[in-house]
């Protein structure tokens, strides 16, 4: 699909740091034409892949360019920018504290346009959705619509960043991997070379200080990471912008909403969360969405070795697929288009079983499952039961030694 772009666009923040911005218009756009904007922006290079943005009949995941050209053909200028201190923007990378300001004031700068006619719609996976809910902290003018998809924290100490306290070992290895690309890496072959030269894996199990771990070499990274390290304590540092929405709840934008995560993802308890603070505050509407995914993996079956069946993807049971859900969700809920309401139930979750229980053909599990359409999280039928692993490696409602759960 055809499309203009106007190729990094210098976005000047209110410290003066320019984030490296590209702008894409329908095809055919014309000046003094004024459109719906969607934004995202991401740490993961702008002009970049997804692994899981593909769709179930088409496996090719597709590119950012490629999915900014279908939003602009449904109607939408679709603008993309790179975090802070990330590929072609200016600034020194802080893993997830600058992306509220940036993210406001890319949402003003937007609002300035000639081209915007001051509706303003986010989106994104992951960090992505982590940008969206830093800025609508701050409820921002122009934002009228979110689609936040596994991320946003509530409380990145909880979930997330740390695991009830436990600090994730993924934070290591993102650390690292983003360390190498960043643009100091690609501009100093020396850094970049005293990088590699590092095992990750000889680091892991290790406490990692100033001066003793694999990113020496890139003290920006080596001192967020051990800043999220050390404070092990749900300190001030962790109630912070950013990393706590539930801290600003009630100035959180009211906006319609979405919070898509999956019973296999780091974020599942962040989308709960997020979706009980502010669902009761909100005119919103506010939405949430529990697949029985692995992380961003919304167009597959199966997790693991366990298949949920055919009614498990997104395609063709939430709707047609992820690009679909998405613009149908914007057309309505920011256009204000008289179309119907694509998530009609608050809350729309997968549960699992009644599969057969054999393999199949590659091997996995067939455990089944099907959707269903709550008023409510927890569905308001829930029973809480406490279950016991048994020696036999079953559940049970009885305890280790015969007596039952109370």
């Amino acid at each position: 699909m055809n499309s203009t772009m106007l190729h990094d666009v210098r976005v000047t923040m209110r410290d003066g740091i320019q984030l490296a911005t590209d702008v894409y218009m329908p095809d055919g756009f014309t000046a003094g034409t004024r459109l719906p904007v969607l934004l995202e922006r991401t740490p993961y290079d702008k002009a970049g892949t997804n692994h899981g943005d593909f769709t179930v009949a088409d496996l090719t995941p597709r590119s950012k360019p490629e999915i900014a050209r279908d939003f602009t053909a449904a109607g939408y200028i679709f603008v993309i920018q790179d975090c802070r201190g990330r590929y072609g923007s200016e600034g020194s990378f802080t893993k997830y504290l600058d992306e509220a300001e940036d993210g406001a004031d890319t949402l003003a700068w937007i609002l300035s346009q000639p081209w915007c006619d001051g509706r303003i719609g986010t989106l994104g996976l992951s960090y992505g959705a982590h940008v969206q809910s830093a800025l609508a902290c701050l409820d921002p003018p122009g934002l009228g619509a979110m689609f936040l998809d596994s991320g946003g924290f509530s409380s990145a100490y909880h979930s997330g960043a740390r695991q009830g306290g436990a600090f994730e070992l993924k934070q290591l290895t993102w650390a690292r991997k983003h360390a190498l690309l960043a643009p100091e890496s690609e501009a100093d072959p020396v850094r970049k070379a005293a990088l590699k030269a590092e095992d990750i894996h000889d680091w892991i199990g290790r406490r990692w200080r100033k001066g003793v771990s694999p990113l020496v070499a890139a003290p920006e990274y080596e001192s967020y990471i051990l800043e999220q390290w050390d404070n092990d304590s749900f300190s001030p540092f962790w109630r912070r912008l950013g990393i706590y929405a539930r801290g600003w709840y009630d100035q959180y934008a009211d906006v319609p909403m979405v919070h898509m995560s999956s019973w296999y993802d780091p974020y599942s308890q962040t989308a709960i969360d997020n979706f009980l603070g502010l669902a009761p505050i909100k005119r919103g509407p506010v939405k949430l969405i529990l697949g029985p995914w692995t992380h961003g993996q919304r167009s597959v079956s199966h997790a693991g070795d366990v298949d949920f069946g055919p009614n498990a993807p997104l395609d063709g049971n939430l709707a047609a697929d992820y690009f679909t859900l998405r613009r149908d969700w914007f057309n309505r809920h920011l256009r204000g288009l008289d179309v119907p309401e694509p998530l009609p139930a608050p809350v729309r979750l997968f549960v699992m079983g009644g599969g057969s229980g054999k393999r199949s053909p590659e091997g996995r599990l067939e455990h089944g499952g099907s959707w269903r359409d709550e008023l409510a999280w927890p569905p308001e039928d829930v029973v809480p039961t406490t279950l016991y692993l048994n020696e036999t490696g079953e559940l049970s409602r009885y305890m280790p030694g015969g007596n039952l759960a109370p």
